[in-house]
């Protein structure tokens, strides 16, 4: 009769297993702690730190909509037509350009439908239209400026509809508080505080900053798809805040640096299987963050 010996495992093998789980597959984690691969697969599934965190996807997560709250006026009145240039035709398409400017898209469809009857091609007027500001603004090296996208009607209209859509979407979100920092905000700023800022871009050093966000494991992205999870946050308050006020974006600088931090972590965190590797890849595509600097690491990360 042959017996077996379950072999126990310290606490300090444990956490080596875990470590090293972070950046390599479990069977290379086997061969490097000598451990037979079931008892690494077993460490690996009981810890939990390989599903996704559920605190911190609650806390990375903008509040639900409240249909009810925040609501935009519907259907403003259309803009009065008036002369700018002295020039019929191009007034018309300024003030088609102020009524794509509402964002309503009934609005626009009868601007769009009112261009259609504009015989001069809009790129002779937009031309005539630069003319204009050059000739009335003397000296002026950026006067032509104005005139760029004017003939571009489809797609002022198209980023004029969704820019409003976001405006409601955010009122809808958050009322009249959607430019006041955030919990997540707020945690990045106490994780940070007493940290300096320096370089030419006046940022946070990222090895302390990252140190910093890694001493608050409970709200560490466990996998890539948390990783996402959080960059896709950033991304949605970022768009929601820039459709209300250009200037008023981005947020606090710590919750920048912790943005940078999560990027970073795309490559250090083990894809689980194919699907989260090609999420990671479609993201990095559609964001055009592939020729960003930590960009190879990450896609060595995925192939690896």
């Amino acid at each position: 009769m042959t017996t077996t010996t379950k072999q126990r495992v310290s606490e300090q093998q444990r956490q080596q297993v875990l470590d090293l789980r972070r950046r390599l597959s479990l069977r290379e984690v086997a061969t490097a702690t000598g451990l037979p691969l079931g008892t690494v697969k077993t460490l690996v599934s009981r810890s939990g730190a390989f599903r996704d965190n559920e605190q911190h996807r609650a806390l990375f997560a903008l509040p639900p909509i409240h249909e009810s709250v925040g609501t935009l006026p519907s259907v403003p009145e259309l803009p009065p037509q008036e002369a700018v240039t002295g020039d019929k035709e191009v007034d018309a398409v300024l003030w088609l350009h102020s009524v794509i400017g509402t964002g309503q898209a009934v609005l626009i469809e009868r601007a769009m439908e009112a261009a259609k009857k504009i015989e001069t091609p809009l790129a002779v007027l937009e031309k005539r239209y630069r003319d204009h500001l050059v000739r009335t603004n003397p000296g002026n090296p950026f006067a032509a400026m104005s005139s760029f996208g004017f003939a571009d009607l489809e797609g002022l209209a198209a980023r004029a509809i969704e820019k409003h859509r976001l405006r409601l979407e955010g009122a809808a979100r958050f009322g009249d508080v959607l430019l006041a920092d955030t919990e997540a905000e707020v945690f990045c700023i106490k994780a940070l505080r007493g940290l300096k800022r320096g370089g030419m871009l006046d940022d946070y050093d990222k090895d302390k900053a990252a140190q910093r966000f890694r001493a608050n494991p409970e709200l560490m992205p466990h996998t890539l798809a948390d990783c996402l999870h959080e960059l896709d946050y950033w991304d949605r308050l970022y768009r929601l805040r820039n459709a209300v006020d250009i200037y008023a974006s981005d947020g606090p600088p710590q919750a920048r640096a912790r943005e940078w931090f999560v990027f970073g972590l795309l490559a250090e965190i083990r894809p689980q299987h194919k699907d989260e590797a090609k999420a990671v890849f479609r993201y990095l595509v559609e964001h055009q963050r592939q020729d960003a600097s930590e960009a190879d690491a990450i896609l060595e990360n995925l192939i690896g």
